[in-house]
């Protein structure tokens, strides 16, 4: 079974489990042994052949057509990155080529420079921390104090203790990166890197392991991240993800205060004053 439909069968199964017979306009009916629409009622609402969308969610080797896929994510109430998440599964888009790069370590690592005193860091689809500036490490300095495999933004947050301890809105930001790194790994599969890391991290932490059985996916968005930090107090940012077109790979993440007194206290974060004021 490749391993890209079997992929393509968990999405389509994780997904119909959370559409109600009430959603899609179905009677309730009795008793059902698992939750959401059976496969035959899915099948009839999306116009498709009972045994083709079984075999869709087995796994097989069946060709998928755009149209059938758009009544199937249309049926299952997908948002606009769940479509393109199945879309990609399923072959069913053209891999974008890649542009050539445009710019290379030296040149990024003085952009990140650049933007200091706001923290910054390059990660890549995987969170990888691959360049971060001096605000960044500064701020975030205490999350690394267990020995990682590598460096990674998602490990640290889900195995450091004092990551869990400063990270206030902790319960929204682990479910949404994870969400980024299932859509990412859409166009990984089979990746013995991505295989290894995701294989590693599912067996080290039972909270991840859950939450990568959910099969959610999300898009980039501005979202609040609320740090408690233990010299400059609570933090309130707003993080942005900008793409590196040069380099598709890659993700520029910038964290801006939200607020006057994020701002007037970021200077706290620095190492070099705790340093000084020793």
């Amino acid at each position: 079974m490749n391993d890209r439909r079997a992929e393509l069968g968990e999405f389509l199964k994780a997904r119909r489990a959370q559409v109600t017979p009430e959603d899609v306009g179905l009677p309730a009916g009795g008793r059902r042994r698992t939750p959401g629409l059976r496969r035959e009622e899915l099948a009839q609402l999306a116009g498709v052949g009972v045994t083709w969308y079984t075999w869709l969610e087995q796994g097989r080797p069946i060709n998928v057509s755009a149209q059938v896929l758009d009544a199937v994510a249309t049926t299952l109430r997908l948002t606009t990155t769940e479509r393109e998440h199945l879309y990609r599964l399923a072959e069913a888009t053209p891999i974008r080529p890649k542009p050539l790069a445009c710019a290379d370590d030296l040149v990024l690592t003085e952009i990140l420079a650049a933007l200091d005193p706001l923290p910054a860091v390059i990660t890549n689809r995987r969170f990888d921390i691959l360049h971060p500036n001096r605000a960044f490490s500064d701020l975030f300095h205490d999350w690394h104090t267990l020995p990682c495999i590598h460096k990674n933004l998602l490990w640290c947050i889900v195995t450091e203790p004092l990551a869990r301890e400063q990270l206030l809105n902790y319960d929204t930001e682990v479910p949404y990166l994870v969400a980024r790194l299932r859509s990412a790994y859409a166009d990984h599969i089979g990746d013995t890197e991505w295989e290894t890391d995701i294989a590693r991290l599912r067996k080290f932490s039972p909270e991840f392991d859950d939450l990568w059985s959910r099969h959610q996916v999300a898009a980039c968005v501005p979202r609040p991240r609320h740090v408690l930090h233990p010299a400059a107090g609570e933090l309130h940012f707003t993080v942005t993800e900008l793409a590196v077109p040069a380099h598709p790979n890659l993700v520029l993440f910038i964290e801006t205060p939200a607020d006057e007194q994020t701002r007037e206290r970021l200077p706290l974060t620095r190492l070099a004053l705790e340093i000084a004021d020793a």
